[in-house]
């Protein structure tokens, strides 16, 4: 009696194998393809900052012709970038810091407790969230000069923190529903109130949520121009963005010294995507591994 071969005996299928390697190596071309156009302003960035404006204007797209190195030390200079960065430092690391707390402690409300005024509050951050940020400046310079606090860090911490609460509350919250309810109930048999249950449990399981809330407040903060130019005039307290501004007038732009100036500008924010971007992305597919 003949017997009929078996086809899982005659090992694998080398066509059907070289079509998975195609595949794979087709997917991995794809993703390098958009990578370089993703990463390609930024390394146009970079090589612009070491170019002439001669260079800039007549082979935009090409190496310097001479690596014009002391570009960076001019920006410096001129447009007094120490100070500037001193200062966006001071602005965004405080206006970070409350946001993250505050919108954690927010956050962890909301969600795991229960309480009559829970919907009005939150429907009160969405509205938050609706609200047109640059039409505030205007009743938000009275409010400040009222309160004295014009030309200090303040006007700009205050102003940051406020609009930045109802993305950090949401993020937050919408990340501690994936946390369940028994290790709360465990750090309270252990003796734990809920101050104890927010700084012992929570706090450090919302660290991938907080991460990304972190990333979003910074480039946020360290980037805004509109703000800063409305409620800073004193030239020992302006930010970045301010200081960057220097390069242009009505008459040209400087772009040898503009570039550079933006290179300069831009370093923090790549060091700080760098060493959060684990948690970020732990924090972004957090909602999607659920269940």
């Amino acid at each position: 009696m003949l017997k009929t071969a078996n086809p899982a005996a005659r090992g694998p299928n080398p066509l059907a194998g070289a079509f998975r390697t195609g595949k794979a190596w087709a997917g991995n071309v794809l993703l390098a393809i958009y990578a370089l156009l993703t990463l390609y302003p930024l390394i146009w960035l970079f090589i612009s900052s070491f170019k002439t404006n001669q260079d800039f204007y007549g082979k935009p797209f090409s190496l310097p012709s001479v690596w014009q190195f002391e570009n960076f030390a001019k920006a410096w200079k001129i447009a007094g970038i120490g100070t500037a960065l001193t200062n966006s430092v001071i602005v965004t690391v405080v206006a970070m810091v409350l946001t993250l707390f505050l919108g954690t402690l927010a956050a962890y409300v909301l969600s795991r407790l229960q309480f009559k005024l829970k919907g009005p509050i939150m429907a009160l951050f969405v509205l938050g969230m609706l609200i047109p940020i640059h039409s505030t400046l205007v009743p938000l310079f009275i409010m400040m000069k009222k309160m004295a606090i014009l030309d200090t860090h303040w006007a700009l911490i205050l102003p940051y923190t406020a609009f930045e609460l109802p993305v950090a509350i949401f993020v937050v919250a919408a990340y501690l529903t994936s946390v369940p309810k028994e290790v709360e109930e465990a750090a309270m048999i252990d003796g734990n109130g809920y101050w104890g249950i927010f700084f012992r449990v929570i706090f450090p399981l919302a660290v991938p949520a907080m991460a990304t809330v972190a990333i979003l407040a910074f480039l946020r903060f360290w980037n805004d121009f509109a703000f800063a130019l409305v409620f800073i005039n004193k030239q020992a307290l302006k930010t970045l963005p301010l200081s960057l501004s220097i390069f242009s007038d009505g008459f040209g732009t400087d772009y040898s010294l503009t570039m550079a100036a933006m290179a300069i500008a831009v370093v923090p924010t790549i060091v700080i995507y760098l060493i959060f971007q684990e948690q970020i992305m732990k924090g972004m597919v957090a909602g999607a591994v659920k269940g």
